[in-house]
């Protein structure tokens, strides 16, 4: 039974993770381009999203790993062998809740405690990415500003930046007092002081003007180091801003403290959302196994389906029920705690249904009734294929 659960299981998982960070990597890909920064920082949003997507991922790869384990033991015969020696389905459902349990702990640090410093972490970049502070890259053939008072363009780069040809800089300080370079070739140097670079260039032309002076200065040179300082940035906000960056113990201690009826609001929201996604993982074994099991002589996948349908269906009706909640409409506990309820009531009657009525199949009606409409399906379009013939 383990290994039975274990493969689907942690296919889904890995599977669902993939898609989730294929489908935000593009668009990650192209926010980071157009704000000019590292590709770099793709990855670390990335790997700051990762406890989020393993969040959905797991009760998804929870649910088909014991659904695909028991209908493959339904479809082939085995589980009416283990019914007739005396396994009650019961005693069948012991290893997928050892399954249950150790996701759910994992579960619990992932969405209580880890994926809310991680969100924390990615909103971080993405501030950092808007201001320019992870080093914006200066584009080739560009003019690239430095804050309000440098303006460099750069025609060829090599070397992975560290072979610049075709410079132009300038550097305006006050009114009437500027700095414009023309160089050959230049590169960026690290010096001690954390806000200023220093630009070395080489083989070129400097025109300094100064209100002092009656006509500008022009200078050639063989080498000349350029400072340049670069921008103070604002500091980004301390976590917490949003209920998503709290972590479970500082949601609930909130909840009782918060200064503003929309705070306490809020928070309780979220801390009951968390609280419901995780205890509504020990429902998805009975419900796996009362969608896995088919009617005899029946091989449909409609269960399948069905139980993606109803889990995803319960997460979006809890977010419903959480922004409810927030906006003071309905108290959070109970907007989040009746649907819960309810599924945990629909749940149990399915398990109700397959373990102890005899003959008693959940999805049996389901298939029958798609049998027919397919069978009508079928015979409407068959007659006008054979009157185009």
């Amino acid at each position: 039974m383990a290994r039975l659960i274990a493969l689907p299981l942690f296919s889904t998982l890995i599977v669902a993770i993939m898609l989730f960070a294929l489908d935000r990597m593009l668009r990650l890909i192209d926010f980071v381009a157009t704000e000019g920064g590292p590709i770099s920082v793709v990855w670390r949003m990335l790997a700051n999203l990762l406890p989020e997507y393993m969040g959905l991922g797991i009760p998804i790869g929870l649910m088909l790993g014991i659904l695909l384990a028991f209908r493959k033991l339904a479809t082939s015969s085995e589980l009416d062998v283990l019914r007739g020696v005396g396994m009650s389905y019961g005693r069948l459902l012991r290893v997928p809740y050892i399954f249950t349990i150790i996701l759910a702990a994992v579960n619990l640090v992932l969405v209580g405690y880890v994926q809310p410093k991680a969100r924390y972490s990615y909103e971080g970049l993405r501030f950092e990415l808007r201001t320019g502070a992870l080093g914006a890259a200066i584009k080739v053939g560009e003019f690239t500003h430095f804050g309000d008072k440098m303006t460099i363009r750069i025609e060829q780069s090599r070397d992975k930046g560290r072979q610049l040809t075709g410079i132009f800089v300038h550097q305006q300080s006050a009114p009437n007092k500027w700095v414009s370079v023309t160089a050959h070739g230049g590169e960026f140097l690290a010096t001690d002081d954390p806000n200023t670079i220093i630009f070395r260039l080489t083989n070129g032309t400097l025109v300094h003007a100064d209100p002092r002076f009656r006509n500008p200065r022009v200078l050639t040179f063989t080498s000349h180091d350029l400072p340049i300082p670069l921008p103070r940035y604002e500091s980004f906000r301390t976590r917490g801003g949003r209920n998503v960056e709290w972590t479970l113990p500082e949601l609930a201690r909130l909840g009782h403290h918060a200064v503003t009826r929309d705070e306490r609001n809020q928070s309780r929201a979220e801390f009951h959302f968390r609280i419901a996604e995780i205890a509504s993982m020990f429902l998805l074994p009975l419900l796996a196994l009362a969608l896995g099991v088919p009617p005899k002589r029946s091989t449909s996948a409609l269960g399948v389906f069905l139980s993606i349908v109803v889990i995803v269906t319960y997460h979006k009706v809890n977010q419903y029920a959480a922004d409810v909640g927030e906006l003071g409409r309905i108290d959070p506990f109970f907007a989040l705690w009746i649907p819960f309820a309810l599924f945990a009531a629909l749940v149990l009657w399915l398990y109700y249904q397959i373990a102890y009525v005899p003959g008693g199949q959940p999805i049996g009606g389901l298939e029958r009734f798609f049998s027919k409409a397919g069978k009508l399906l079928g015979g409407l379009v068959r007659p006008r294929k054979a009157a185009v013939a």
